[in-house]
């Protein structure tokens, strides 16, 4: 078998959802006098927390039918790369496609339940109580470890996605509180208390999750690092952010030297990545089967000559493309630039260019080689967490701490060399003349490296460049956090806040 995936088989499991903030439901019954009872039922049933976690159109859920985090649409490419600098506009649909690509966030008030990624914090709940699950079973205590430290990881990427989409949300991690009016409280909690919540979760996975899992596709200690590291990356905790990226540095991870190579499905099991979405080809998206890469049919236009993906999901411009001055600003030289297509010739014979009218370069992160048919979805992973990109955080730790030094720029140049390619060269002399200048060159670095890989936004705001970068290509930075679902807030009787600037 060329790939082993997981999966996920969903169990159906009892458990108290509170329906639009409103009084709790319970969705099933199962007892658990019954099941989950063996370390095969509970191997099944701790499978429940991947859902959100996968590439695909999204799943069913008793509030609605949800994105998942990794969805192309509402997911963490459309949430936190389109609204920048790095996406141009998009007009074709109008709709959300148009006011994620500007930034504007507004609509999501009049949100409904489906697609609406607030309708997670009671996917928390439901993590809360199969970690209740898991510690009251009779299973072995190395499989307690184990279950426990991947509902964990799930619990604590879930509230770090929300605390970057709403701030601090109300969210239930006692037990004892599901199925009783608690869930009705949707008071925000502090961001001290929201943070030492996702820190304890994620420090426990990181301890506790094996390095290389049996299963290709479960969550690993190297993803529970890097969103650890993530989160105190921005919330400018520097001195965490930095013992994070050392403790990564030790593990055994190395650099590729063909960047193209890490998005390739043929080479996408090698040495930088460190956990990825497992897609396998041929799929189709739905919620029971493998998670698929399907990023060529919005990044294609209607008429680029693909290998296998010859028919876009556009009719004209692609929805996704980079946009001119993000590609300008490469090096000439830097072999990462290769992944955008600035000119290629269409499927009538004629040279497309930004002279003739290309809207911006073709994003060919994700080469169309896979699949056994015209036309299919693709199989290449698509990395969460790479070596590449903590070395650069590492890098902007390690400044924000102690200034320039010689390891931060031997960091950065390792990467640019690996990754960019040796004609690349080194960083002028100029952007590590001092703190602010290395810093500013940091960001340029991340941009160039993790481009359409969903961190830009969240780079942006901590390196305080959110507003000034959009206004460079179009667009006016309005909150960079999402606004609450309107009846969310009625809902609350007052309790939960509103997001500040809506």
């Amino acid at each position: 078998m060329k790939k082993i995936y997981i999966l996920f088989a969903i169990a159906a499991i009892t458990l108290g959802s509170c329906k639009k903030g409103l009084d709790p439901q319970l969705y099933g019954s199962l007892s658990t006098t019954t099941y989950p009872k063996t370390e095969a039922d509970f191997a099944t049933y701790v499978a429940e927390v991947y859902k959100p976690f996968q590439s695909k159109w999204g799943y069913n859920d008793p509030a609605g039918y949800e994105n998942d985090w990794f969805s192309p649409e509402y997911g963490d490419i459309m949430m936190f790369d389109y609204p920048t600098d790095v996406c141009n506009i998009f007009t074709g649909y109008g709709g959300f496609f148009t006011q994620f690509s500007t930034a504007q966030f507004t609509f999501l008030q009049n949100q409904g339940t489906g697609s609406n990624h607030f309708e997670k914090i009671r996917f928390v709940t439901r993590i809360t109580q199969i970690i209740d699950d898991i510690n009251k079973s009779s299973i072995s205590a190395a499989s307690k470890a184990t279950y426990t430290a991947e509902a964990r990881m799930a619990r604590g990427w879930c509230m770090y996605f929300l605390l970057q989409l709403y701030g601090p949300v109300p969210v239930i991690l006692d037990p004892a509180k599901i199925g009783t009016d608690a869930e009705t409280d949707l008071t925000r909690p502090t961001r001290a208390a929201f943070l030492a919540s996702i820190v304890s979760d994620l420090t426990y996975a990181a301890a506790n999750l094996p390095k290389a899992p049996a299963d290709y596709g479960r969550f690993n200690q190297a993803i529970a690092l890097t969103v650890l590291m993530r989160t105190y990356m921005n919330e400018k905790d520097f001195v965490n952010a930095e013992k994070t990226g050392r403790q990564i540095m030790t593990m055994g991870y190395s650099l590729v030297n063909d960047y193209a190579s890490l998005y390739k499905e043929a080479t996408e099991r090698n040495n930088e990545t460190m956990w990825a979405i497992s897609c396998v080809p041929d799929q189709d998206g739905s919620e029971n089967h493998a998670s698929f890469n399907p990023w060529d049919f919005y990044t294609y236009p209607k008429d680029y000559p693909g290998n296998k993906v010859q028919s876009s999901f556009a009719g004209g411009d692609a929805p996704f493309s980079a946009t001119w001055s993000f590609y300008n600003s490469f090096d000439a030289n830097d072999k990462r630039r290769s992944l955008l297509i600035a000119s290629y010739t269409n499927k009538s014979g004629i040279v497309k260019t930004q002279a003739n009218g290309l809207a911006g370069p073709v994003i060919a992160k994700y080469p169309d080689l896979g699949g056994s048919t015209i036309n299919a979805y693709q199989g290449n992973d698509i990395p969460k967490a790479r070596l590449g990109d903590v070395m650069l955080l590492l890098a902007e730790a390690i400044n924000q701490n102690s200034g320039p030094t010689a390891e931060a720029i031997g960091l950065v140049n390792q990467v640019r060399l690996a990754h960019g390619g040796t004609t690349l060269g080194n960083m002028p002399a100029s952007a590590t003349a001092d703190k602010a200048s290395f810093d500013n060159w940091i960001l340029k670095e991340e941009g160039w490296e993790t481009y359409f890989e969903g961190e830009r936004k969240m780079d942006l705001v901590r390196h305080g460049q959110w507003q000034s970068a959009l206004a460079t290509v179009g667009k006016t930075a309005g909150p960079y956090l999402f606004p609450v679902p309107t009846y969310e807030i009625t809902a609350s009787k007052g309790k939960l806040t509103q997001t500040p600037g809506y």
